[in-house]
């Protein structure tokens, strides 16, 4: 299916999260050891303190094609028998039936993200432009290409950013069996773990195109569905100045950013986010990531 098939533009509206915490994951984890959407089209949620989502139009949506497939590494740490705390039960994570595409709080808060990398092309001039500026965002990571790059993960997590589950290889979920669904995003977990230090709370589909299946076993796997509500449309490389435009007439107290840090020539995206994070700040906007809230 051709992406701009399942393009659409989605309304863009934001409020105020707490930030993530900053302390890095991987350190700590050295230290330790230890719904139904039908067809390709995503909707709308609010994701808000300790509440579920709230329903919107549908809206499908955007991303490059998918990527080669790499075999994972086998390798994990793994807490020694006998040592540490105890292990808890994770908290319950909701089977919702549309994802979250905005945040709701207090403030003028907004979320960047960043799909289909990381790729060392453009993620580490995306990594300086933030760090610059001392800011946070997501990065919905492609398992085949965070296999073959885990120090850009690892470097996400020194610097305090959130990563999530963007799937193995980039297929459209609504074509595959359930058992293909569920070994791409594990297999995909399994590598964010090893290299982020942790595993993803939080999950994209390609496309925007979620389903019964999608929502459910995110869900067994401890993620929450995160959507967007500005479409940078950047994959498309519109031009520097077109991105900027996008994303500044498009802010606003709880808006959700998609861009891409790979899946094709990103030159534009990193001049853009140049650009336009310094505006953001200058406008007061928060730029900062949401944490995890169960309902």
């Amino acid at each position: 299916m051709k992406k701009d098939q399942l393009l659409s533009r989605l309304p863009s509206s934001l409020p105020r999260l707490p930030s993530a915490a900053v302390f890095t994951r991987r350190r700590v984890l050295l230290a330790g050891a230890g719904t139904a959407v039908a067809g390709a089209a995503g909707t709308a949620g609010l994701l808000s303190l300790g509440q579920g989502a709230e329903p919107a139009a549908p809206a499908p949506a955007a991303g490059p094609p998918a990527h080669r497939a790499v075999k994972p590494s086998a390798y994990r740490l793994q807490p020694l028998t006998g040592y540490g705390p105890p292990r808890t039960a994770p908290a319950r994570t909701v089977v919702r039936h549309e994802p979250f595409l905005r945040m709701s709080g207090r403030g003028r808060s907004m979320v960047l993200t960043f799909d289909d990398g990381p790729d060392p092309r453009y993620t580490p001039d995306i990594l300086d432009t933030l760090a610059e500026y001392d800011v946070r965002a997501m990065f919905f990571v492609c398992g085949e290409m965070a296999a073959d790059h885990p120090d850009l993960l690892a470097r996400m997590a020194d610097e305090g950013h959130v990563v999530g589950n963007h799937t193995w290889s980039h297929p459209l979920l609504t074509r595959l069996s359930r058992g293909r669904i569920r070994s791409e995003m594990e297999r995909t977990c399994e590598v964010i773990e090893e290299a982020y230090g942790e595993r993803p709370q939080w999950f994209r589909a390609p496309y925007g195109a979620w389903n019964r299946a999608a929502f459910q076993l995110g869900a067994d796997l401890g993620m929450e569905p995160l959507a967007w509500t500005v479409d940078t449309l950047d994959w498309t490389t519109p031009g520097t100045r077109t991105i900027v435009g996008r994303v500044e007439h498009g802010a606003a107290p709880g808006v959700v950013v998609l861009s891409h840090d790979a899946g094709g020539d990103r030159t534009q995206s990193v001049r853009a986010l140049r650009d336009y994070l310094p505006h953001l700040l200058d406008s007061g906007y928060h730029v900062t990531v949401p944490r995890r809230h169960y309902a």
